[in-house]
């Protein structure tokens, strides 16, 4: 077996992690931001099709830009993060399937066929929103994702004239412990998952 991770490497992505509502005003610098997408992009998707596309949100001019897309409950708290990543996926992903699958023609699997394209970009992209979770929270980030937003307006503000769109929010900074709710039960293997 490869080495695994020890406690605290467990503890910091998914034990102990939690998801947050209140953030302190500690900047996320944008290097950081940078070196969460490089671990996130190693994450695996089908056929390396890696249709997320990313827009952080940090500036006040863009914050304000998110305002009128959020959900009234959401708005306090991206407004407060330091950071909200715009998680979205590239409907047309597989234009760039030659250089990153160039073992094989798998542009020719999607051209044309657009229920295919859908289903791949969002199942993909959300592979890679996790990911992306995953590595902001292992880099030492907090985090805070959530739907609660319209995602026409998501994608009018922030991805106009492009083939993307948006996914899901994620507030990024170092969360604040008041806007952490109790943690909530999970299911139990038993109740989830069997074996076959």
């Amino acid at each position: 077996m490869r080495k695994r991770l020890d406690d605290d490497g467990l503890d910091l992505i998914f034990r102990n992690a939690r998801t947050h509502n209140a953030w302190s005003d500690r900047k996320v610098a944008p290097a950081l931001l940078r070196e969460v997408w490089d671990l996130a992009r190693m994450g695996p998707t089908s056929a390396n099709c890696s249709p997320a596309r990313i827009v952080f949100v940090v500036s006040k001019e863009a914050k304000e830009l998110l305002r009128p897309c959020l959900s009234p409950t959401n708005v306090e708290k991206t407004m407060e993060a330091p950071a909200t990543a715009v998680i979205g996926h590239d409907l047309a992903f597989h234009e760039l399937l030659p250089k990153l699958f160039p073992q094989t023609d798998a542009r020719s699997w999607f051209a044309g066929n657009e229920a295919l394209i859908q289903t791949t970009a969002f199942r993909n992209g959300t592979l890679q929103g996790a990911y992306f979770i995953v590595a902001a929270r292992a880099l030492g980030l907090d985090c805070g994702p959530m739907s609660g937003f319209d995602n026409a307006k998501v994608d009018e503000a922030f991805f106009k004239g492009t083939t993307v769109k948006s996914n899901f929010l994620c507030n990024l900074g170092t969360g604040d412990p008041k806007g952490v709710f109790p943690r909530n039960p999970r299911l139990s293997f038993d109740e989830a998952c069997r074996i076959a």
